[in-house]
């Protein structure tokens, strides 16, 4: 892509979603991201505007990534009132406004039925999987999103009992 490519398109707003998809036995969508192969994920997006709702942005991400609709039977989604201010990674920085070092991520989680179809969307991901929550946590590359998989038995302690 051109340098002029780049500098045409708009600066991420530096506050964002990020959605732990599971089952009801706490089984987590894992995703490997396409551009950066060996690093998994749960659900993540920016928002589009300044006052697009974390729960919109939230719904479009998880559509756009996996093809889940939340309103599909059997899924619910959360808003877990978590918020996690981080460091951008560097090697990301260059997508926010110059200056911009830090982001504001809502955390959200959408439970969904065993078998739910995954349809990735190709420049984003290469693959996924469905694994029991801790290793999910463990395989995460990033500790805030390790850190919201590992919070998914205090919000669904039926299934952690």
């Amino acid at each position: 892509m051109s340098e002029s490519a780049v500098q045409a398109r708009p600066y991420k707003i530096p506050e964002s979603v990020l959605v732990v998809i599971h089952t009801p036995e706490l089984q987590v969508l894992m995703l490997e991201r396409a551009d950066r192969p060996g690093f998994w994920q749960s659900v993540t997006g920016s928002l589009d505007a300044p006052d697009e709702p974390p729960a919109l942005a939230a719904r479009r991400e998880v559509l756009e990534e996996t093809g889940i609709d939340v309103d599909a039977p059997g899924a619910s989604l959360q808003d877990w009132q978590l918020r996690n201010i981080y460091e951008i990674y560097p090697v990301w920085r260059h997508r926010y406004a110059p200056g911009v070092t830090r982001n504001t991520e809502h955390v959200f989680g959408l439970t969904v039925p065993a078998g739910m179809p995954v349809q990735l969307a190709p420049r984003e991901h290469l693959q996924y999987r469905w694994l029991p929550w801790r290793e999910a946590a463990d395989l995460c590359f990033s500790p805030s999103n390790a850190e919201a998989v590992l919070q998914l038995p205090r919000f669904q302690p039926e299934a952690a009992a």
